[in-house]
């Protein structure tokens, strides 16, 4: 590894840590303004665009441990945004599924959600959105295949 290496790499992953950093201060405080935190704002999300899930998967989709699912599933039912729903198949799977008030809730929430992640991405073209989105799969993908 050489110097030039070195150096462009340390430089990528602050650069990369403090627009991850500023980009999570700007959504949470949105989430915050309107009663969640970004756990139970990704639970709605998925649920709002992909409809009723099982319980034990929807961890996996939104990259959280299984047990605080349980809890954050529990928070958004008590306030009317979610409901569980028993299988009629397996007695062992539970879904979430969003209810009305969630839908609604949503449907005045998300679009200024995006409202905001267009505004933040202003600063870059079209163009550079895409080749962003391109390089940092590869990255992604590529560090996901290394062993250490």
């Amino acid at each position: 590894m050489t110097a030039e290496q070195s150096n462009s790499a340390l430089k990528l992953f602050i650069v990369l840590s403090r627009a991850h950093k500023v980009i999570h201060e700007c959504t949470n405080q949105f989430f915050q303004e309107n009663g969640l935190n970004p756990t139970e704002f990704a639970v709605l999300e998925l649920l709002y665009h992909k409809g009723k899930q099982p319980l034990q998967q929807i961890g996996n989709k939104i990259l959280l441990a299984s047990g605080s699912i349980t809890y954050v599933v529990d928070k958004l039912e008590g306030r009317g945004y979610v409901k569980r729903v028993s299988s009629p198949t397996d007695r062992r799977v539970t879904y979430a599924e969003i209810s009305e008030e969630g839908t609604l809730f949503m449907d005045e929430l998300f679009p200024r959600h995006e409202e905001q992640l267009v505004s933040l991405m202003s600063a870059l073209s079209e163009d550079e959105k895409q080749e962003v989105i391109e390089l940092t799969k590869k990255l992604g993908l590529s560090i996901k295949n290394l062993s250490y």
